[in-house]
């Protein structure tokens, strides 16, 4: 009984977040160093991050998403108060700046009472006066030494990401040797490292396009190598006089 009621909890893992779970959303503004963009949207599938909205932009790095990118839910803004109209207005959000501010709570308290969404700072600056104006929080990430005075954006969304996973007790994903499972993958909408903008249709429609260019390209070294009959004709004995 015991080995069955294991099964069906790593069973269940495997979905992630419960549907009835607070959801967390992460917002993407400012950051210096684009590849980091893509790292961030590795950790934001990890831990179960509802939707990413990216603000100013469409277009980002994907260095770094090892194909996670396409199991992100992407939704851009023009600017940050759409934004913040978005999370608080429809997806009922608090959101919370991360930063060393007066004020902040550390992470580990997990000041949170249901759907959250989170800002990281500028790789240099931090949140500037614009981003926290749209914060009704502040979280922080304690340190415990002093060789460094803030961490890398990647590493500190990976951490605050994950406390709101514990806090809002996401299911485990299903384990399987040294690695998690991955689910089926989602059939990509829009192009590569852009967010939205092309119809599913015109997106699968272009794809065949290229394929059967390229094909088209490898058909023609076949049939032109440069003389009259091209390599199928000198197969064919064509270009003998």
């Amino acid at each position: 009984l015991l080995s069955a009621m294991a099964a069906s909890v790593e069973a269940e893992g495997a979905k992630g977040p419960d549907a009835a779970a607070p959801k967390c959303y992460l917002i993407v503004h400012n950051v210096s160093k684009k590849h980091n963009i893509g790292t961030l949207v590795r950790s934001a599938v990890a831990f179960g991050v509802h939707q990413m909205c990216l603000v100013g932009s469409k277009k980002f790095n994907t260095f770094g998403n090892h194909g996670s990118a396409d199991y992100m839910e992407l939704k851009h803004f023009e600017g940050l108060r759409d934004c913040r109209e978005y999370l608080v207005g429809e997806c009922g959000c608090t959101i919370f700046g991360v930063e060393i501010i007066e004020g902040a709570r550390p992470i580990q308290n997990h000041p949170f009472t249901g759907n959250a969404a989170f800002i990281l700072g500028n790789e240099g600056s931090g949140l500037n006066k614009n981003q926290m104006a749209i914060c009704d929080a502040f979280v922080y990430i304690p340190q415990h030494g002093r060789g460094t005075a803030s961490l890398n954006v990647t590493v500190a969304g990976s951490i605050v990401l994950h406390h709101f996973a514990l806090w809002a007790q996401f299911r485990e994903t299903e384990r399987e040797g040294y690695k998690f499972v991955l689910g089926e993958r989602p059939q990509r909408t829009c192009k590569r490292g852009e967010v939205g903008g092309d119809n599913p249709e015109q997106v699968r429609r272009e794809r065949e396009l290229k394929k059967a260019a390229r094909e088209g390209e490898a058909s023609d070294l076949w049939l032109d190598d440069g003389s009259s009959g091209g390599v199928l004709g000198s197969i064919l004995g064509e270009d003998d006089p």
